[in-house]
């Protein structure tokens, strides 16, 4: 089978969907797929910018392609319509990444000319948070005239988790879902890197607890609710640190670090900017409590890579992985009051941290390896391609 992914970026600065692609590839390839992923870049985006060839397989079923754009909003390519129009035929199917962008508009036009059938992944932009934050008013306006075609004509709508499709259903979609978790190699997260590798790059982080956020940082992820609560932890566990692993815009670091210096916590906020390979690796290792205290993910990939590691692991309710983790996570409320009482718990107790480590490394090896995920993505596949479903 020869499938296309389309998605409009693989920057590294949008996080999980460029990640959760590369493990995509992985999985599929495990199972004799053909992949081919086509993606937009912006002309002058560094190879450390982007998530680069050397992250995908080195195997002869896959391929990549990297247009370049014209604009950054949108993130238009006319060289990738020009490439859909004339190779979207050799594919039996093709999968879109994301929505509000030019790639999975001109896929699923391209597709639907040539009678491909697809699958959507929304990448959960059609949740209340995706829908109303961030220009609403131009969302609204491109769902009615874009998106809401785009999907209505899928084959296939694939939801990461319960929670996302949930989020969804007010909008009152007619095609069919899918509900596949995504899936990581846990090969990285089995056996962890020395802590000393993070030591020596961020010294100040040598003291404990050490209270770990490894993600983007960005107004969705919950960091004015982490600081807040931080502030209240630090009267409790005046030693603790916080690390903030993850790229941010300039502006918004800049109002964050405004703010824990408000909350005279500057001094125990690290922040390291992106981590990648064995930095992030081994700050994992270094975390005692892992934190992501989103306001809405589809998912949780940073949380599925934490718990993978072993850590122990606190989520706020926006984050739809803690929905199915059951006791492998702690779930708090987004409250800075309930949030700082949910870490100080686990700052205080090794042996509950160990036991929650223990069951979300256990739940995560369970459900979420790269060959039970490609297996049911296969599935899915087979299903569409079978029947050759595509509304008309």
């Amino acid at each position: 089978m020869k499938v296309l992914h389309i998605i409009p970026s693989l920057d590294r600065s949008d996080g999980g969907p460029s990640f959760a692609m590369v493990a995509m590839a992985h999985g599929l390839i495990k199972h004799d797929v053909e992949v081919t992923v086509a993606t937009t870049r912006w002309p002058s985006s560094s190879e450390v910018e982007v998530v680069g060839r050397s992250s995908f397989p080195n195997d002869a079923r896959f391929t990549l392609h990297e247009f370049p754009r014209q604009t950054q909003f949108y993130k238009a390519s006319r060289p990738l319509g020009r490439w859909l129009k004339e190779n979207i035929t050799k594919f039996d199917l093709v999968h879109i990444h994301a929505l509000f962008s030019y790639a999975p508009w001109a896929a699923a036009h391209a597709a639907r000319r040539h009678r491909i059938p697809y699958v959507v992944r929304p990448l959960g932009l059609l949740n209340n948070w995706g829908m109303t934050h961030r220009r609403p008013w131009l969302k609204s306006i491109s769902f009615r005239l874009l998106e809401r075609p785009l999907l209505q004509h899928a084959a296939k709508i694939h939801f990461t988790s319960q929670a996302e499709a949930d989020e969804a259903a007010p909008l009152q979609l007619t095609s069919q879902t899918a509900i596949l978790p995504l899936g990581i190699d846990l090969r990285p997260f089995s056996n962890l890197p020395s802590t000393s590798l993070f030591f020596e790059r961020f010294p100040a982080a040598q003291s404990s607890p050490l209270i770990l956020f490894l993600s983007r940082i960005d107004p969705k992820k919950g960091v004015e609710l982490l600081l807040k609560s931080f502030a209240l932890i630090q009267q409790r566990h005046p030693d603790a640190v916080l690390v903030l692993a993850g790229n941010a815009p300039a502006k918004y670091e800049a109002e964050l670090k405004t703010l824990a210096s408000n909350l005279r916590v500057d001094h125990k906020v690290i922040w390291t900017g992106f981590l990648d390979n064995q930095f992030k690796l081994s700050a994992l290792a270094a975390a005692d409590v892992f934190v992501l205290p989103s306001h809405s993910e589809n998912f949780g990939i940073a949380l599925l890579e934490a718990m993978a590691s072993g850590r122990a692991c606190v989520a706020t309710p926006g984050v739809a992985l803690a929905h199915e983790a059951a006791s492998a996570v702690v779930r708090s409320e987004a409250k800075e009051d309930a949030l700082a009482d949910a870490i100080a718990l686990l700052a205080s107790s090794p042996v509950e941290r160990m036991r929650l480590g223990e069951d979300a490394a256990s739940f995560v090896a369970s459900r979420y390896s790269l060959e039970a995920v490609g297996a049911r993505l296969v599935k899915l596949y087979g299903e569409v391609v079978g029947t050759g479903k595509m509304t008309s």
